[in-house]
């Protein structure tokens, strides 16, 4: 995706949004409600803007929600494509590039993932420390046009510790802490084997998904303030005595709305 076509996107939304917010949220699978909670909202669906990618996996509703929560104006991404879809990493990542041409300087990446580490249960949301990225390519491929960033962009704080620490006390708060840990991404859309699981436990992950390590590359590269937060909607693969399914993936992130609406909201209070 090149800039103009970037910008294109960003001067559609412009057109619709009479305030343009600084903190933008994407909402990964089964968590979308929390976009059907802001104030005086616009909603775009994904179609009416340029160039923008659509998805086509379910719990992903495809529309730019710029609303209020506790008074600040807040742009939620109610879905988002993914690399196993067939689209290329500067497709997965044109939103976030949108985001930043409007002004957005926080963003809060969210995603429903598996959970590597046994001391994790189901239901539970864990702030990314760290990721691993194991897709197999990087969305900074290709030539590089400064007016997005720097050529080599520094990884050694992906993951705000501003950030991360409001997120704690935030979930202390709802009496809740947040446990932490390191996300890995892999392509998809199969599932990890138990084999791969094992070997992800070993190298260091905590959890693993499909997703949110493109968005978080390309938001550092054009000097955004990350946070992620996975959603552990079901046990990755060997860990307990059952198959996968997407469907659980769905009932999990259903059954923790509130508290994961809470502890955005408790975030976002703290901006």
């Amino acid at each position: 995706m090149s800039y103009d076509q970037v910008k294109e996107a960003a001067d559609a939304v412009r057109a619709r949004v009479p305030e343009l917010p600084r903190i933008a949220i994407v909402l990964g699978s089964g968590l979308g409600d929390f976009a059907n909670g802001l104030g005086d909202a616009v909603s775009i669906p994904y179609g009416d803007l340029p160039h923008w990618p659509t998805s086509n996996v379910i719990g992903h509703a495809g529309t730019l929600v710029v609303g209020t929560v506790n008074g600040r104006k807040v742009a939620a991404l109610s879905g988002r494509c993914h690399a196993y879809e067939g689209h290329d990493l500067g497709t997965v990542t044109f939103a976030v590039r949108v985001l930043g041409l409007l002004g957005v300087k926080t963003l809060i990446l969210t995603n429903a993932a598996g959970g590597v580490n046994t001391g994790f249960a189901a239901g539970a949301l864990m702030v990314i420390d760290d990721h691993i990225n194991l897709m197999g390519d990087n969305p900074l491929v290709g030539a590089n046009d400064d007016r997005f960033g720097a050529r080599f962009p520094d990884m050694s704080e992906v993951y705000s510790t501003r950030l991360r620490t409001m997120a704690d006390q935030a979930g202390k708060e709802l009496g809740v802490p947040p446990p932490h840990g390191v996300y890995a991404a892999l392509l998809g859309p199969s599932y990890e084997t138990p084999a791969e699981i094992r070997y992800l436990r070993m190298i260091g992950a905590d959890a693993v998904g499909m997703s949110t390590v493109p968005e978080a590359i390309v938001a550092r590269h054009m000097g955004l303030e990350v946070l992620g937060i996975s959603c552990i909607t079901n046990m990755a693969a060997g860990v307990l005595p059952q198959p996968l399914d997407h469907r659980e993936v769905m009932e999990t992130a259903r059954r923790v709305r509130g508290q994961f609406i809470a502890l955005l909201e408790g975030i976002i209070g703290r901006l």
